[in-house]
């Protein structure tokens, strides 16, 4: 297990889930500051960030973004939050104006349909070897 960045913002995704995984391109694709890391939720890294912070991923099973030190957003909040540091996409900031209760309801529905609309790997995403600097259970 890698140790864990202080200055770097820890997106925490379900491994197996094919639109997952995509966000996951998505975001290194458009992180023109090198802003996060990633580990899957279903990692080593992954379980211990998460229960230091008590996070039920029970409830939350999709994304957690963990910003430097304890601080963390999940569902709605982590889309938006890492949207904000992508290059081209910081305006989607404003859907955090929109009451999070409304914000989280459209996610549920995404992240509650995302094996049958997207499709479900049986391992987690293995990154190319130019990527796997940026992923923390590798």
């Amino acid at each position: 297990m890698k140790e864990i960045p202080q200055n770097k913002k820890i997106v925490l995704f379900d491994g197996v889930c094919n639109l997952c995984n995509k966000a996951v391109t998505f975001i290194i694709e458009h992180d023109k500051k090198d802003v996060f890391r990633f580990a899957s939720l279903q990692s080593e890294i992954g379980e211990k960030l998460t229960q230091e912070r008590g996070i039920d991923t029970t409830k939350v099973d999709s994304i957690v973004l963990i910003d430097p030190g304890n601080a963390y957003f999940v569902k709605s909040s982590a889309a938006l939050e890492i949207a904000k540091e992508l290059s081209g996409y910081s305006w989607m900031r404003f859907f955090l104006y929109l009451p999070e209760s409304f914000r989280n309801f459209i996610y549920d529905i995404i992240a509650k349909n995302r094996y049958g609309w997207f499709g479900k790997k049986d391992n987690c995403m293995i990154p190319t070897p130019e990527l796997k600097e940026k992923f923390l259970d590798q």
